[in-house]
């Protein structure tokens, strides 16, 4: 970036008479100046009105601007800044950089993720002659941090105390944040612990906040307590921050009682629960379904004066649509807006999701032009929930409206965005839209991920086209994508209901030689697969092999190829599978029940039949789900008891809701 003559043209007055008052004085007056902008371009008209003094500011000036600059977080700006000065130094040594300049310039490299460019500012530092300071070691090992490379900080921090530099309070406590961050808590109690023992340093109570917190969300809350009770003991008090870390990890733990005694304890040292507080409380009951006492919370928040925030309300919000509360989700929204809380994106975003679920797409879409009226900007969440709100109803139309509304409002689709579409035409049979949505997706700049082609994978099984969909898993491998479980099971139902048994066997192959750890849902597809493809030797192989292979067949299993020993006429084989299910520890359900009696009477095992609708009947199962004319011919033989006749007269005069030739595909959608 270089200051160009746009810069100078809206040079602020009251800057330049000060600067140039100031600099012509030589003295310090320019400290004041630095406090008087509040945006780059004030900053960089200052910049630029200080290059153009006689004489020169001196350094140390210089150092101030670019620190107010990286104050408002504009790195690139300040980097562009420094090399201006570098190139001024060459022929003026007295704006030559010094070491506060270039640990500026490194701390801006670190804050845009490129701390291998602050390591080599550091060998210039050295190249100079200057001797680096702990700060400048201390804004390297940030750089480290936020990069994620905590082996490399430790190291750093090895290196440095090597060459006799004596670490301080944020050496220590930028270092013991980023392994907590990253869940190296146990590295960081051991710097905790070198800390107390090396004795110049002593740990304050942020940095035992920071491991508090740390060990709350990893759920290890007595060692939480435990180091609580260490910095007690070192005179050390707690503050609002510990405690609510604490009260978050047991609210975690559902331990209400011990909330209870924690803020009776804070309540005694004179430590009053802040809003974050309060919100650890509401989130923690919303989530468990408790909206009453979260409600109570909310009361106690005001009456005690804290003033709920945003978050508050959201998270009560969000709480209530779990449940799918909408009215009470729209009672919050109405209190928000009462009291002087701005709903956010989260707050609407929350509201539209519930509305759609529940097939309130209409009220949805008010809300979403409710709160463009009101000011807030929708992002690609808000709008993408509306998108799945209309595919859900099939209005696949509507949904590609709101995608082109999304980017006419400047918001770009995701591919997620993109995915709930190709989900709509899929499920609409509409393939070639969902073809089309899906090369979009690679024009737009974005990468398909795996829900992606698993959408795009169901949609065409959806069509019949299964073989046309083995093509986009070569093109997922190709792309470095790995296959999940429910790609292979999208695709491996499609090619057994389609009748490609020898691509679904292929598959099947391919799936145990990649590693990829099988499931049952797997098997039983591949079960259910093989008996409809006449198959059924094979499918009770499959099925016998499965302890084998760590797994247990479950009632669908089982259901499965009994229903195949049936319909071959085998049903000694089927009764002996029936008799086996109870004692390998499962239990048949009605579909089983159903299978049986119905193999039984197709098969015009009459008397084994009806001694089997007693023992269904017994149990507590009914035959709805067996063939009407089998049923029917069942009720005019003389030998049924006149109790059996009454159920099967009930069987026959129910509405009938799941076809028996449809029974398995209940199985995979249920």
């Amino acid at each position: 970036m270089r200051i160009s003559a746009f810069a100078l043209r809206n040079i602020n007055g009251n800057f330049l008479n000060c600067c140039n008052r100031c600099y012509s004085q030589r003295n310090d007056c320019t400290k004041n100046a630095y406090s008087g902008f509040n945006n780059l371009e004030d900053a960089l008209n200052l910049f630029n009105s200080m290059v153009h003094s006689r004489p020169l500011p001196p350094i140390r000036h210089f150092n101030k601007l670019l620190g107010q600059i990286v104050k408002m977080k504009h790195y690139s700006a300040a980097i562009s800044l420094i090399r201006q000065l570098d190139l001024l130094g060459i022929s003026r040594d007295d704006v030559k950089s010094d070491i506060y300049t270039i640990t500026i310039a490194i701390n801006c490299f670190c804050n845009l993720k490129r701390v291998d460019f602050g390591f080599s500012l550091l060998g210039k530092i050295m190249k100079l002659g200057y001797q680096p300071n702990i700060w400048t070691f201390n804004t390297l090992l940030r750089g480290l941090c936020i990069d994620g490379k905590l082996a490399l900080a430790v190291r750093f921090f090895d290196e440095i105390v090597k060459k006799g530099f004596q670490p301080n309070l944020i050496t220590y406590g930028t270092l013991i944040n980023g392994l907590c961050k990253t869940g190296e808590t146990r590295t960081a109690i051991l710097f905790l612990k070198d800390m107390e023992e090396v004795g110049s340093c002593q740990p304050g109570v942020v940095v035992y906040n920071t491991i508090v917190d740390s060990l709350c969300k990893d759920k290890k809350v007595n060692e939480a307590f435990e180091i609580f009770s260490d910095m007690i003991e070192k005179g050390i008090m707690p503050t609002v921050v510990t405690y609510t870390s604490l009260i978050h990890g047991l609210c975690n733990l559902g331990q209400w009682k011990e909330v209870k005694i924690l803020l009776s304890e804070m309540a005694g040292r004179n430590i009053s629960p802040n809003a974050q507080t309060f919100n650890v409380l509401v989130d923690t009951l919303c989530k468990q379904g408790m909206l009453k006492e979260a409600d109570e919370v909310l009361e106690l928040m005001i009456q005690r004066g804290v003033e709920p925030d945003v978050v508050t309300y959201s998270t009560l919000m969000n709480g209530c649509c779990m449940l799918e509360k909408v009215d009470e989700a729209r009672r919050v929204l109405e209190l928000m807006n009462h009291r002087g809380v701005v709903p956010d994106v989260f707050t609407y975003s929350s509201l539209m999701k519930v509305y759609c679920l529940l097939g309130k797409v209409d009220e949805a879409r008010r809300l979403l032009e409710l709160m463009i009226q009101r000011g807030v900007e929708p992002n690609v969440v808000t709008f993408s929930a509306l998108m799945n709100g209309y595919c859900m109803q099939g209005k696949v139309d509507e949904a590609r409206r709101v995608l082109d509304l999304m980017a006419s409002q400047g918001c770009q689709p995701n591919v997620f965005s993109y995915s709930i579409l190709i989900n709509g035409y899929g499920k609409s049979k509409r393939i070639e839209e969902a073809l089309s949505c899906f090369r979009d997706i690679y024009q737009k700049g974005l990468i398909p991920n795996n829900v992606t082609y698993t959408t795009l994978i169901g949609g065409l099984c959806h069509v019949g086209r299964p073989l046309d969909a083995l093509v986009f898993v070569d093109e997922m491998k190709a792309h470095g994508l790995t296959l999940d479980l429910v790609t292979c099971s999208t695709l491996l139902h499609g090619l057994c209901k389609s009748q490609h048994i020898d691509e679904a066997l292929a598959l099947f192959k391919m799936i145990e030689y990649s590693g990829l750890h099988s499931n049952i849902v797997l098997y039983n597809i591949l079960i259910d697969g093989l008996c409809k493809a006449g198959k059924v030797d094979s499918a009770n192989e499959l099925y016998l092999s499965l302890p084998a292979k760590g797994l247990q067949p479950d009632i669908y299993s089982y259901t499965t190829v009994i229903n195949g020993f049936c319909k071959e006429g085998r049903l000694k084989e089927a009764t002996e599978l029936f008799k086996k299910i109870e004692e390998n520890g499962c239990v048949p359900n009605n579909c089983t029940y159903n299978v049986m009696l119905q193999g039984f009477l197709e098969n015009n095992e009459t008397e084994k039949g009806i001694e089997f609708l007693q023992v269904m009947v017994d149990n507590g199962f009914s035959a709805i789900n067996c063939k009407k004319n089998l049923l029917a011919n069942l009720l005019s033989d003389d030998r049924l008891d006149h109790s059996l006749k009454e159920v099967l007269q009930n069987c026959l005069g129910i509405t009938w809701h799941c076809k028996p030739s449809k029974w398995k595909l209940w199985l995979w959608t249920g």
